[in-house]
């Protein structure tokens, strides 16, 4: 990926005004993972695209992924991402929901540039812009999700799809339409995307409360702190007890516990029934249907299909 390193430096590094741009640099060159342009990159190759063009569509995802972070820690009042300070926090608010804004626009102008069949720029924009707006989609359902008092777990997995699946998805399905895959093999990688980030997602949330803060890059156990309804909340209230699920509608009633207390009681009652093998076990099922998926496929190579079933055991058993 070091073409897309040079390329964020090309299109956020000194650039006036400083305070819109500096941020935008801040953010893309933190790195993370790169798994969306990753993403894009490897289902052209399995599709046989132009990987020199997708660099564009994978570069547009990427940032749009980036934009979708900068605003999220606002909501989330995060402090730490990827090991640094969020952009909120190294400049202000104002200056992070303006730089956050400016990204995505990019991010759509980017997918413009694809130099492929006018077609084909029309389908990735349309692609980008709907996953954009799913992922809008499931953020507001994850902000009333917090003071909800009757999120299931069905509701729970149908947000997740939507802030965090869908573009994964996306990204696998831009590729796809840059090859020019047939419409069945589009939705099967599609598809596959979706049961891959519903699985990458509730690692994430595992690892927010089992993961080590120092490989994790950010605090554990901030889902806690905040009340967050996740799968491992919503599956504990379902399979405790009376007195089990009084305690945890206790400690999710307000943020004002002591945050060790907090942790500490919740997980206790995780531990009593068995929360984190159940997750894991979901996650187990999330990747066994995104492979699936890849039966569907008519086209692409075994070796291909390797590499996407090696991503989704990696994904699934990653632990940052």
């Amino acid at each position: 990926m070091k073409e897309l390193e040079e390329y964020f430096k090309k299109i956020s590094l000194n650039r006036e005004p400083a305070n819109l741009y500096n941020p935008i640099y801040y953010t893309l060159s933190q790195g993370g993972k790169r798994l969306r342009p990753r993403l894009v990159m490897m289902s052209t190759r399995f599709f046989g695209g132009d990987e020199a063009a997708a660099i564009h569509p994978a570069a547009a995802f990427e940032m749009l992924h980036n934009f979708t972070l900068i605003h999220d820690d606002i909501m989330d009042n995060a402090p730490i991402r990827r090991g640094q300070p969020t952009v909120y926090k190294h400049w202000n608010s104002n200056i992070a929901i303006l730089s956050g804004d400016a990204l995505a626009t990019l991010a759509l102008k980017e997918m413009l540039y694809t130099p492929t069949r006018p077609e084909t720029v029309i389908a990735l924009t349309d692609l980008l812009s709907q996953t954009s707006i799913e992922i809008c989609e499931g953020q507001q359902k994850d902000l009333d999700f917090e003071t909800a008092d009757d999120v299931s777990i069905d509701d729970f997995i149908q947000m997740i799809q939507y802030k965090t699946a869908v573009m994964l998805a996306g990204c696998l399905k831009a590729g796809a339409l840059l090859s020019h895959a047939s419409e069945a093999d589009c939705e099967a990688i599609y598809q596959y995307g979706i049961y891959l980030g519903l699985a990458f997602q509730l690692k994430d949330d595992l690892l927010d409360v089992y993961g080590d803060t120092a490989v994790f890059g950010k605090p554990i156990g901030g889902d806690i702190r905040e009340n967050k309804k996740t799968y491992l909340y919503l599956r504990a209230l379902q399979d405790a007890g009376e007195d089990d699920r009084k305690q945890l509608l206790h400690y999710f009633s307000s943020t004002n516990f002591e945050d060790k207390e907090k942790f500490e009681a919740v997980t206790k009652i995780y531990q009593k029934l068995d929360i984190q093998k159940k997750t894991e076990e979901k996650i187990e099922e999330y990747a066994h249907l995104a492979l699936a998926e890849l039966g569907k496929i008519s086209a692409g190579s075994e070796a291909g299909r390797q590499e996407f079933a090696n991503l989704a055991n990696e994904l699934s058993k990653r632990i940052k």
